[in-house]
């Protein structure tokens, strides 16, 4: 192999390694469901927050 197609290989590599990443990342994304947290469910005070919407 040249040196020109070794580097090639390398980036295409590269690029297969970000996709994976990216693809593993969005499948978690879509598939996890966090567990429901404790929050406010009234105004917050004092410079806490609360829960746009509860989904609990």
């Amino acid at each position: 192999m040249t040196s020109r197609a070794t580097w090639i290989v390398v980036a295409m590599l590269g690029l297969l390694l970000v996709a994976a990443a990216n693809a593993h990342l969005v499948y978690v994304a879509v598939n996890s469901q966090p567990d429901c947290v404790e929050h406010l469910k009234s105004v917050g005070e004092n410079g806490r927050y609360r829960a746009a919407k509860s989904a609990c």
